[in-house]
């Protein structure tokens, strides 16, 4: 997950790349308008988004704070609830059986991402009437029909019971730093430590240093290897394949940058143009084949999900484990952050 400051480089560059896609899933004759309410087990009484707005005197709730999210397949836009929206993105962006404190860290993790979004004024590159999309770009959201299918061969109520569950019991919980929400990224796995933010993006973020992470290396996924044609890897590098490569790490041990026969990329560019799965890799040439081996899953900046889940099988809290992964936090009740009323009027309108 990319921290909200640097998804709009990204996107304007995913814009740049690949324009087509871009016309198909935003265009404004093609985007549907239609909004649709889903109906995921509330933790309220009302499944039904509200129809009149609150009285001035009326206490606020997070149930109030709806989210339009784009949905990229059809092309329309679904309005739900804020901690509803957090239930199908919990779903969608950790493993169900994971233990309850890590999903209830990711819960956070997932709140606090999604209310700097919100809070964001710049919505420029989203289509009209959309507060953020189900895509990896931000956060990747089901709704109930959809976790249906996806656990048609798993057991759909205890899962949604225990997503529920998480969320529900961090209901409002945020994590901020000197007072403002913070860029809660987060990953699969790390190679065994986490990333400074300025060693994969660009700024430097105090809460977001590398930290050990150790528990990553026994994840059976932590290994993979994929080979690619001399000729696949010219064609998407741009570049002619020698043996003069020049790798440059970081101090976690992930690429910085890689100097192939004089073109230089950074690690993160040399991931996207080969679909790696994670910056952390080394090459091996063998005869008309490249062998690339990566340790670790995702950007590495943030909290390592299967980390959270190892500290939370090891007896570690939710607390401990937001407070391990992101450095100098405060996690507060988000009615207290000083942009939530501007939000709320905002919500309203």
């Amino acid at each position: 997950m990319k921290p909200v400051s640097i998804i709009i480089i990204s996107f304007l560059i995913f814009v740049l790349c690949v324009p087509s896609l871009i016309v198909i899933a935003f265009g404004t004759d093609a985007t549907s308008t239609k909004i649709i309410s889903s109906e995921l087990p509330q933790t309220t009484n009302s499944d039904t988004l509200p129809k009149n707005k609150p009285a001035n005197n009326t206490k606020i709730s997070n149930k109030d704070i709806t989210v339009s999210v784009f949905r990229m397949n059809n092309k329309e836009i679904e309005k739900v609830y804020l901690e509803e929206y957090l239930r199908g993105v919990l779903a969608s962006e950790m493993p169900a059986n994971y233990e309850t404190e890590a999903l209830k860290a990711q819960a956070i993790s997932a709140r606090t991402y999604i209310m700097k979004f919100l809070m964001t004024e710049n919505k420029s590159d989203l289509p009209q009437g959309a507060d953020i999309t189900d895509s990896t770009l931000q956060q990747v959201y089901k709704n109930q029909d959809e976790l249906k299918e996806m656990w048609k061969n798993d057991n759909y109520e205890k899962n949604i019971k225990k997503i529920t569950q998480a969320v529900s019991e961090t209901q409002g919980l945020v994590m901020t730093y000197n007072g403002e929400l913070i860029d809660a990224s987060f990953f699969a796995i790390s190679n065994g430590y986490t990333e400074n933010s300025e060693d994969y993006w660009t700024a430097s973020l105090p809460y977001l240093r590398s930290v050990p992470s150790p528990w990553d290396k026994a994840s059976p996924d932590f290994i993979k290897t994929k080979t690619f044609s001399s000729n696949e890897i010219e064609s998407r590098l741009g570049v002619k394949i020698s043996n003069e490569i020049d790798v440059q790490r970081t101090s976690s041990e992930r690429v910085s940058t890689i100097n192939i026969s004089g073109k230089k990329l950074t690690g993160a560019e040399f991931r996207d143009a080969l679909g790696l799965r994670s910056t952390d890799f080394s090459i091996k040439l063998n005869g008309n084949d490249v062998q690339v081996t990566t340790k670790g899953y995702g950007h590495g900046v943030g909290m390592s999900q299967y980390g959270a889940n190892s500290m939370a099988t090891e007896g570690k809290k939710y607390k401990e484990i937001l407070e391990y992964y992101y450095k100098g936090i405060k996690i507060e009740d988000i009615k207290s952050n000083q942009n939530y009323n501007k939000l709320v009027v905002k919500n309203e309108n």
